[in-house]
């Protein structure tokens, strides 16, 4: 299940709000907020988004070819499961070396996924909150994520860039993220 599974299983939560709540979402859950907002406008108020990977920063990359046919001896049986996990953990990346089971299939899920078909939807007014230094979902995808929903032209967005602080916004700046909620509520 990807983002647009996840919303679907928090919409029974909105259902809770005599109004459209403002919807903060950071990361994955910034993704899973894009969805909810396009395919449920009438559910979700403004949306404050932080360090969500919304776009590519660039484009996709396909396995190696070695990978590749590593892959496929592994589903024709000449690898065995136990030597296809060593190989899986030393080409991935850390999230995907640390997550195992169903966890690894929906990050495999998720990271091919790109959300600008909802960005251009959403009638919400849209505050993204980023952090300078995020190494993880670096600014240029929010400038990006922006663009679309400005070219859209059927809400207002807009970019707060803030200094010093990386892709855990919500920790290491809860004061900025805070005052960003009140001042969506007023």
């Amino acid at each position: 299940m990807g983002a647009r599974g996840y919303a679907d299983a928090v919409l029974p939560v909105l259902e809770d709000f005599s109004q459209p709540p403002v919807v903060v979402g950071h990361s994955f859950g910034g993704r899973v907020a894009v969805c909810l907002a396009a395919r449920h406008p009438e559910k979700v108020g403004p949306l404050l988004l932080t360090g969500a990977p919304l776009v590519r920063a660039s484009p996709p990359t396909r396995p190696s070819a070695v990978y590749r046919l590593l892959r496929w001896l592994h589903n024709t049986g000449v690898i065995g499961d136990d030597r296809m996990e060593e190989i899986r953990r030393k080409r991935g990346s850390a999230d995907y070396r640390a997550a195992s089971g169903v966890m690894r299939s929906i990050l495999v899920e998720v990271i091919n996924e790109s959300y600008e078909d909802e960005l251009k939807s959403i009638s919400a007014p849209i505050s993204m909150l980023w952090g300078a230094d995020d190494a993880e979902v670096p600014v240029v995808v929010a400038r990006s994520a922006k663009d679309i929903v400005e070219a859209a032209g059927r809400t207002s967005v807009e970019l707060e860039v803030v200094q010093g602080v990386g892709h855990h916004l919500p920790i290491e700046a809860p004061d900025r993220l805070r005052a960003s909620v009140e001042s969506m509520l007023r």
